[in-house]
């Protein structure tokens, strides 16, 4: 398994440039998703993810917030799925 360091201590990138909590295997958004879902707060999330310390998920927020729009923009991709269009071109061989 390939990983990307960045420069936050907590946070790196897999092979295919996810953004994972280092030290576990967690991704960035899904602790964003627990403090969107849920209003939690930094303290409330290590309750809830015991095995995450104080810095991994600060460093994790602040990753987020760092680079918002294309986590939130890849987050949406992954929900709404290719479109007919990309899936046609792909089963052209054209992408």
């Amino acid at each position: 398994m390939t990983t990307t360091k960045t420069e936050y201590k907590y946070v790196h990138l897999d092979e295919k440039n996810v953004p994972i909590i280092t030290g576990s295997t967690m991704k960035v958004v899904e602790l964003i998703t627990s403090v969107k879902a849920y209003s939690w707060t930094p303290e409330e999330l290590q309750e809830n993810y015991p095995h995450l310390s104080m810095s991994q998920i600060y460093s994790a927020l602040a990753y987020y917030w760092d680079n918002q729009p294309e986590i939130d923009a890849e987050k949406l991709r992954r929900e709404v799925g290719e479109s007919p269009l990309v899936k046609r071109l792909k089963a052209e061989g054209v992408i």
